[in-house]
């Protein structure tokens, strides 16, 4: 008795389940797998190539800035020294100034001094009081022009309205003859310095009873 043996075809035989090779499906699902792995490393080398720019660009602008701050600081500095340099200069300049301004009025009252020093030398048995008078005369007159050539200004009210800037009322009287709050009579006379009050006048104002 004899056994028949069937003959499958060698492409069934080959890819029958069991024998070890891989299947379409399986063949797909590697592709597939080993296109997300490569596209994952494309997106993590992307990723890391982006944070290297940033931190770059933040690594320039830092630098900048600080460059910038710098040169902030550099210029501040300098007009801080500028500022304090020229300030000390006008102090200087100010402290000659009022020392030039000082020796020029004592240089011109040394004028007034010497015709004071000629008045004491003359033989007051010879001098006459018409002589003494005008001589006392010019050395008030060399004074007035000394004291106006430097800002001195003579305040001397009579006959104006009483003014309580530039006057101090002393007492007031009763005055038919002139006008309520007029100084009849200055006691003193005042001085301003360069319109500077420095000493007001002394007067006598009138009133009406």
């Amino acid at each position: 008795m004899s056994i028949e043996t069937e003959n499958k075809p060698n492409g069934e035989a080959e890819n029958a389940p069991g024998n070890g090779a891989d299947t379409p499906e399986e063949n797909t699902n590697d592709v597939a797998r080993e296109a997300a792995e490569t596209s994952n490393a494309d997106s993590e080398a992307a990723g890391d190539n982006t944070e290297t720019a940033d931190v770059e660009a933040l690594t320039q602008a830092l630098s900048e800035t600080q460059q910038e701050l710098d040169r902030h600081r550099e210029a501040m500095l300098r007009m801080q020294a500028e500022v304090d340099n020229q300030r000390k200069r006008m102090a200087r300049e100010m402290e000659k100034a009022h020392k030039f301004a000082l020796e020029r009025f004592m240089k011109d009252l040394l004028q007034v001094r010497d015709s004071l020093e000629r008045g004491l030398e003359i033989d007051e048995a010879s001098a006459t009081v018409e002589g003494l008078r005008e001589g006392k005369a010019l050395t008030l007159k060399m004074l007035a022009k000394v004291m106006q050539d430097h800002g001195l200004e003579i305040v001397d009210p009579a006959g104006e309205a009483f003014n309580p800037e530039f006057h101090e009322a002393m007492t007031m009287v009763p005055s038919a003859d002139h006008d309520d709050n007029t100084v009849i009579e200055v006691l003193q006379k005042g001085f301003k310095l360069n319109d500077r009050l420095i000493r007001p006048a002394m007067v006598v104002v009138s009133r009406r009873d």
